[in-house]
């Protein structure tokens, strides 16, 4: 029985690189460490396990801006090819990458494995580079689906709604991501949003939080068909650490707390969200907000 999960503490890391490096280094005579850039702690990682926790395939992807990531660094350990655990870690990876809003996905494959991309429906743009003076490349894309047509729609509305009503938001352009009802997903461009240490503005990260903790309750109140003005009636943050690398933020409906159908009786809501902004995998500043929704006033 084999499972994806995500390698968590240092253990897993070396276990997670020691097979990246075995499979995709040491054929080629590299020294230990060739399997690290320094993209690494801005990643989403994944390894399959097998049943006595093995690590038999390996894989990582790292945005490269808001709607669009790289895979890199897929392996699959020797004895264990053909069991399609190549597959499964690919399709993990993207389903990663579809809740952070990711339309296009690219790799560089090796011409070996042209087949498989192929049949996982990349598509081939043209030769890349050839890795240690032998071994081709070749760059390939996909397209990934969004969740639906109508949440796509929301999104739309919503990002439009920002953008002409609060300046910074364009200025940072921040974009609603992905929606599924159980999870909201932002971005931000990270160009618009460093500072001299080449990380995130602590003040473009609460901003970051605050609309993602807003945007998931206009999302909660317009799936329940209500309407209501919504603000910030008190928030704190946690800064972990820096951001180095593509500014997300996140919501899920299990941080959620209150009751928006109060508002159907013309009751004020108030609704606690937890929203965590992510480097990669890593959580990197936690934030907690307590908004009021303020039901319309029926002038008839």
């Amino acid at each position: 029985m084999f499972k994806v999960i995500q390698p968590q503490t240092a253990a897993d890391f070396a276990t997670y690189h020691q097979l990246r490096y075995q499979q995709l280094r040491q054929p080629w005579g590299q020294p230990q460490g060739s399997e690290l850039d320094e993209l690494e702690g801005q990643s989403v990682h994944r390894m399959v396990v097998d049943a006595e926790g093995r690590v038999v395939a390996v894989g990582r992807f790292h945005k490269t801006d808001c709607f669009n990531a790289q895979i890199r660094f897929m392996a699959v350990a020797e004895n264990y090819r053909g069991k399609g655990l190549g597959k499964l870690m690919l399709t993990a990876l993207e389903q990663v990458a579809i809740e952070q809003g990711v339309n296009t996905i690219a790799l560089n494959a090796r011409e070996l494995a042209l087949p498989f991309y192929q049949a996982m429906a990349y598509q081939i743009l043209a030769p890349a580079h050839t890795l240690y003076g032998t071994v081709k490349h070749f760059a390939m894309q996909k397209h990934l689906p969004a969740y639906s047509a109508e949440h796509l729609s929301w999104l739309t509305e919503l990002k439009h709604g920002w953008h002409q009503t609060i300046p910074v938001s364009k200025h940072m352009l921040i974009h609603p991501a992905s929606y599924n009802g159980e999870q909201f997903t932002v971005c931000a461009d990270r160009a618009k949003n460093i500072n001299l240490h080449n990380t995130m503005f602590a003040g473009s990260i609460y901003t970051l939080a605050t609309l993602t903790g807003w945007g998931w309750v206009h999302l909660l109140v317009r799936s329940e068909h209500l309407k209501g003005d919504i603000v910030l009636a008190d928030a704190d943050i946690c800064y972990h650490k820096p951001l180095h690398g593509q500014p997300m933020a996140k919501v899920f409906k299990d941080d959620t707390a209150g009751k928006i159908k109060v508002l159907a009786k013309g009751r004020k809501a108030y609704v606690q969200v937890q929203v965590n902004v992510y480097d990669g995998d890593r959580i990197v500043a936690t934030f907690n907000g307590k908004y009021v929704v303020i039901p319309e006033v029926n002038d008839k």
